[in-house]
């Protein structure tokens, strides 16, 4: 590491001071700022890096181990959870022995190409702070389209991360997203998925007449069903992926979305 290299990384870890940010900003904007005081300052760069792998062996890199970008659209807590709730239930169920250790190998399969997006829109952003006439044309572009409806549902979808879809392989535009909460049951059993989840089991939606749950019976000890007035068949995986769906009373596939991710059946 060279003195320059030593002096931008002792920097870098340093409080920062009234004199430098005012000094920053009269530099960028060419106006005689003022800084009076400074109650709180922090440093963070546009630096983005993104480890190759999540899983080598017995090692499993998630959150900021395992990809790192600027802060940004406050994205950083929800990418970590969302690596944390993914690779669980699977390494539970390895550790328990019901399933091979190469279900681990679909966390990277997974995750790795979400913070991958994450690391793209960031670097987005920080290219949009760029303080010359080109970005300052291409940043009222942006703002232009985020005005409008749908650019506000691409970029609020994008950044809160509704739209997650991992790759499982099914042409049923459910399969692969992440469910929200919604309301189950029967007038005598009122209850919502998020209930119905807390205990860490997978969940089949059944709108069947019960077909579905004839067939999810087998794996009663992993998988709770649930009745559903209406609507799709849907199981869903306890970090709340939507990993097989029926829009009518055809189970096809149910049966090996099932074995997929929890092993052979039990009965």
């Amino acid at each position: 590491m060279g003195d320059g290299q030593r002096r931008d990384h002792h920097r870098r870890g340093a409080p920062g001071t009234r004199e430098e940010i005012e000094t920053t900003l009269r530099r960028i904007s060419g106006a005689d700022v003022r800084v009076t005081a400074v109650k709180t300052a922090t440093r963070f760069t546009d630096n983005a890096r993104q480890a190759d792998r999540y899983r080598r062996g017995r090692v499993l890199l998630a959150g900021d181990a395992a990809h790192v970008h600027s802060p940004f659209g406050g994205q950083g807590l929800n990418v970590g959870l969302l690596d944390a709730v993914n690779l669980g239930w699977k390494l539970a169920a390895v550790v328990c022995d019901r399933m091979p250790e190469s279900l681990l190998d679909s966390y990277t399969e997974e995750r790795h190409p979400i913070a991958a997006r994450v690391l793209a829109n960031t670097r987005a952003q920080v290219a949009l702070m760029r303080p010359d006439v080109m970005t300052d044309a291409l940043r009222e572009i942006v703002a232009d389209l985020m005005s409008l409806d749908e650019g506000t549902r691409y970029f609020g979808e994008m950044i809160s991360g509704i739209r997650i879809r991992y790759d499982l392989g099914s042409d049923h535009p459910s399969v692969g997203r992440l469910s929200g909460n919604f309301a189950l049951g029967d007038d005598c059993a009122e209850t919502t998925l998020f209930d119905q989840m807390e205990d860490g089991r997978a969940v089949l939606v059944d709108a069947t007449d019960g077909a579905a749950s004839a067939i999810a019976a087998r794996w009663d000890i992993l998988v709770r069903c649930v009745p559903r007035r209406g609507g799709a068949s849907l199981l869903i995986r306890p970090d709340a992926c939507i990993a097989w769906a029926a829009d009518d009373a055809d189970t096809t596939g149910l049966d090996a979305a099932l074995t997929r991710w929890f092993g052979p059946a039990m009965q």
